[in-house]
This record gives C-alpha cells, sequence and structure tokens, in this order.
C-alpha cells in the first residue's frame, strides 16, 4: 500500500511539473511579449487548460496530508514563508488572467500582475527543489532551521534555474500550439532556454553527488543509474533536432521527457527518503488503516477520473491555436 501512494505521489508531482509548469512558463514569457496582440495569443494557448493544470498540485498536497503527515508537516514547516508566497503568486496570476479582459486603461497592472505571479510561483518552486537537494536543517526527525533555514545561494539558483526550464517548457508548448510569428518567437526562444536549462540541471546532478558520499556510491557501484541521465542527454539531442527541422510536437515533447529523467535521477539520488537525509518513505507514511481506507476513496476513483478528465480535456482542445477576438 504504501508503494501505491508513492507511486500516485510521483505522478500527481511529474503532472503538475509538465502541464502547471508549461503554463507558469507562458506567463513568464508574457512578461516579455511587446504587444497586446501577442500577449493575447500567448493567454489563449493555455486558457482552457491552465485552471485544471493547477488542481495537480492539490493532489500532491492532499497525498502528503493524507499518506505521508510527517513529510508534509515537516515540508510546512521549513517552507512556510516560500508557500505563502508561492500561493499568493498562483492568486495573483489567476486574478489577473480573469480580471485584464475586463480591464482597459489599467490593463497594463494585471499583465504585470500575471507575470509576476508566475515567476514567483515558478521560483519558490525551484527554491523548494535547491532545499532539499542541498539539506534541509534536521534534527531528531524534525526541522530546526526556523523561517529561513532553506535560503542558500545553491537554492536560489535553483529557483532561478526552473524558472528557465518551466520557460523552455513554455516556449515548446507555443510552438506546438501557435502559428506565424509568435511560432517563430518560440523556436528562438528554444534555442536561447535550452542550453541555460542544461547548465542548471549538471549543476544540481553534480551537487547532488558531491554533497553526500552515500549518493556517489550508489551512482558508482550502480551503474544502470546512469540510464535516466542519458535519456535526458538523448532528448536534449532529440531537442536540438526537432527545432532544426521545425517538428511542431518535438518540443514539448524532449522537453517533458527531460524533466522526467530529471525527476527520475533525483529520486534515485535519495532514495528510500523523503527528506533527504533524515526522513525515509517507511518514517514518513501513515498507518496502514489510514492508507487503505483512503485507496477505497481517493485510489481507487478520484485519481484515475482527474486523470481521465486530463486526457479527454487534451483531447478535446488539441491541435492549433488561431487567433480569435473569443475565449479559446
Amino acid at each position: 500500500m504504501i508503494s501505491f501512494w508513492v507511486a500516485v505521489l510521483s505522478v500527481s508531482i511529474l503532472l503538475y511539473v509538465l502541464l502547471d509548469g508549461f503554463d507558469l512558463g507562458i506567463g513568464i514569457i508574457f512578461g516579455f511579449m511587446p504587444t497586446e496582440a501577442r500577449r493575447a495569443s500567448l493567454l489563449q494557448a493555455i486558457e482552457p487548460l491552465w485552471d485544471g493544470n493547477e488542481t495537480w498540485l492539490v493532489v500532491t498536497g492532499v497525498v502528503l496530508w493524507g499518506a505521508f503527515p510527517i513529510v508534509y508537516a515537516t515540508l510546512l514547516s521549513a517552507f512556510y514563508l516560500p508557500l505563502l508566497a508561492m500561493l499568493g503568486g498562483l492568486i495573483l496570476r489567476g486574478v489577473a488572467f480573469e480580471f485584464r479582459d475586463k480591464a482597459e486603461r489599467l490593463r497594463w497592472i494585471w499583465d504585470a500582475g500575471f507575470a509576476l505571479g508566475s515567476l514567483v510561483a515558478a521560483f519558490v518552486q525551484g527554491v523548494a527543489v535547491g532545499a532539499l537537494v542541498e539539506g534541509l536543517p534536521m534534527s531528531d526527525g524534525q526541522y530546526v532551521g526556523g523561517d529561513f533555514g532553506w535560503a542558500s545561494p545553491f537554492a536560489l539558483l535553483c529557483g532561478v534555474g526552473l524558472c528557465v526550464g518551466y520557460a523552455l517548457l513554455g516556449a515548446a508548448w507555443l510552438a506546438y500550439k501557435c502559428e506565424g510569428e509568435l511560432k517563430d518567437t518560440a523556436y528562438r526562444l528554444i534555442r536561447f532556454l535550452a542550453p541555460g536549462l542544461l547548465f542548471f540541471l549538471v549543476v544540481v546532478f553534480a551537487f547532488a553527488l558531491n554533497k553526500n558520499f552515500a549518493v556517489m556510491e550508489r551512482w558508482l557501484t550502480r551503474p544502470i543509474l546512469f540510464l535516466f541521465p542519458m535519456v535526458g542527454v538523448s532528448a536534449g539531442a532529440l531537442l536540438g533536432a526537432s527545432v532544426k527541422q521545425r517538428w511542431d510536437a518535438g518540443p514539448f515533447i524532449t522537453v517533458a521527457i527531460i524533466f522526467v529523467s530529471a525527476f527520475g535521477t533525483l529520486a534515485l539520488s535519495f532514495w528510500p527518503y523523503m527528506i533527504p537525509f533524515s526522513i525515509t518513505i517507511d518514517q514518513a507514511a501513515a498507518p496502514r488503516e489510514s492508507l487503505s481506507f483512503m485507496f477505497w476513496g481517493a485510489g481507487l476513483f478520484v485519481f484515475p477520473l482527474m486523470l481521465v478528465y486530463v486526457v479527454f480535456n487534451y483531447r478535446v482542445f488539441r491541435g492549433k491555436n488561431r487567433p480569435s477576438a473569443d475565449h479559446y
């Protein structure tokens, strides 16, 4: 039963990163668009999808709360202020998304709010990943770092790196969904952002190997684990080829594979810890009775139905986005 909820948590995190990642990335790109027509086209590319994408963040939080309450409590204690900032950013971008169409003279305020909210949410998520890779201040399974124990140059670098990664994911989505000048702009952004993401991933992987000898020993004694980084490198090569050949779906698929390989690489580096190197999966898991109770509701019905909804939603709104004065 523990393995089931680990799998659900992993899928939820990956779906959130990939789906909300590209619309957060588009929000970051949105701030650099010079004309109203281009900004409107960016919003139309995500308008039917963005609200549902954020649902996977809620699923991640619920699974942590119910199945791994110790991890939930530790993360809230450590990242209380960053999480408040992230939620504020998500609320701001959601409000700005709806209000900008109603505003005329003050539309620039909501445009700035949409871009800023997207940037803050992405940056905080990257900081949290960096802080976990570096290791939170823990004592006897309890967080002891105070309000800013998560803050470090490496964590801040990871925040910037994830912003770059999300922007790349957003540009890849625009190449897939848009036509004309906006598609050309997306391809130019991909060429600019892809090397930045590669640099960030190399730095994080090298830091993780050098931070703890046990991690390095695990990779050196089990070369099969290098399969994940090799998949990421291969996807990077395919990304370059897809951009050169102008295969519109290729960039998004290959960038998504890079994100999945990066997630797998970090997960294998710290397995079986959920809070490196303090709390393992078995220590974090709720009592078996609680996990079984959750399975018959959320596990057996809610989670599969959400997966079906995602597939259905993306199928309905597949294809190229056509410029229109109307929503969707």
